[in-house]
């Protein structure tokens, strides 16, 4: 290793670390403006959270009767607690070079705003009581606040493609991207998590730009990578036909999702986050099957 070598490692991982603290605000401040929710689970079954009394009913032990209350009463009544089995919850957010894009200094790059939604998501998940963790991390997930902080630092150090690594049985996998690239590693993806029972969501983040193709006369069109160029003297002739792609793309990963019993939506990153989170919150939160 050359000398100049751990000088470069640790002004990224300084660059890494002074990312955190504003994504974490981020996020804490976006899952506040959230109404919080218990996922609609609310019914009778094992937990610690009161829910409400019932009338005693012939079978139910004795020491299920709550005295206090049927004391006030000429009847008995049991206390009944609210069903409250965790739900564990994987993430996953695109490392791929094309979300590191935006078409406008004042809209934020599409892989920050997709890590914001989703450690927004895990905040609220978490406060929920859920186990939420990275799919494909080092570790299963996990509740309690830290949890939020060490997905926040994995994510920013993440550069894995999609993988089923350990995946939790019967967790919910919620998957962030463009889904510009091929997709056969989603359905693959999507396919295994099917098999495994799991449920998930396809969460798509985009550009505003690239939702409407604004571009005439001679464009240089290039990757973020640079790995791939197009130069066209005329840009808008490839309009039509980029936009039809473009919704065969979102077709597709509808039908994919919807095959497997998942969800599929598409977010523009100029628009509010609160109403992303407020959908994913919807989309993961009934019972699972």
């Amino acid at each position: 290793m050359s000398g100049s070598a751990p000088i470069q490692l640790r002004s990224r991982a300084e660059a890494l670390a002074a990312r955190l603290p504003p994504l974490l605000v981020a996020a804490q401040h976006l899952a506040q403006s959230v109404e919080m929710g218990e996922h609609g689970r609310r019914q009778s079954g094992q937990g610690e959270a009161f829910w409400q009394y019932r009338r005693a009913q012939p079978g139910d032990p004795s020491h299920r009767i709550d005295w206090r209350r049927s004391a006030r009463s000429d009847r008995h009544y049991v206390q009944e607690k609210e069903w409250q089995a965790a739900h564990s919850v994987q993430i996953w957010v695109d490392p791929s070079a094309s979300l590191a894009f935006s078409s406008d200094p004042k809209l934020p790059e599409k892989g920050d705003q997709a890590r914001i939604i989703a450690l927004a998501l895990a905040s609220l998940l978490l406060r929920g009581g859920e186990r939420v963790g990275l799919l494909g991390g080092a570790q299963a997930p996990r509740r309690g606040q830290m949890t939020l902080s060490r997905m926040a630092d994995q994510m920013l150090r993440a550069d894995a493609p999609l993988k089923d690594a350990f995946a939790v049985p019967r967790a919910r996998q919620v998957v962030f991207s463009d889904f510009l690239a091929p997709l056969q590693a989603t359905r693959d993806f999507v396919q295994a998590a099917q098999d495994r029972g799991q449920q998930g969501v396809l969460f798509q983040v985009l550009d505003p730009m690239e939702e409407v193709f604004p571009f005439h006369g001679r464009v240089l069109f290039q990757d973020v990578g640079g790995a791939l160029s197009h130069d066209t003297r005329e840009a808008a002739d490839l309009r039509d036909r980029y936009l039809d792609r473009l919704a065969r793309r979102k077709s597709e990963l509808s039908e994919i999702a919807k095959r497997a019993g998942w969800r599929f939506h598409s977010y523009h990153t100029q628009d509010p986050a609160s109403a992303a989170l407020l959908w994913l919150w919807n989309a993961i939160g009934g019972p699972i099957r």
